[in-house]
């Protein structure tokens, strides 16, 4: 976690109008607030379905008020290299009964 961010939460002083206004972190993205009220006024940004939209991309883009302070990663498909090792504690893979036909005549039973 960035260092001046964590400190902001530790002081308390990343409040939403902090955040939302004034944060240095956060300047970048706030010209997507500034779209819906110039000088981000909350009552229009809270209030309002226009600055409801902008809120949440802003939020999206610039991840305030995340753990990290940081956009959130994309999520991805899963990969077969990112999978644990099907082999167990014996050195043999687990089977799960499917290559002796175990578990369907359990179910048959």
């Amino acid at each position: 976690m960035d260092e001046s961010y964590s400190a902001a939460w530790a002081t308390g002083s990343s409040t939403r109008p902090h955040i939302l206004q004034e944060c240095p972190i956060y300047e970048q993205h706030r010209h997507i607030l500034r779209k819906v009220s110039e000088d981000v006024a909350l009552a229009e940004i809270l209030g309002t379905p226009k600055g409801i939209d902008a809120l949440a991309r802003f939020l999206k883009k610039s991840g305030a008020f995340t753990k990290t302070g940081h956009p959130r990663a994309e999520p991805r498909a899963p990969r077969w290299e990112d999978e644990p090792d099907p082999v167990g504690e014996d050195g043999w893979m687990e089977d799960e009964g499917w290559e002796t036909g175990e578990e369907e005549e359990e179910r048959d039973e």
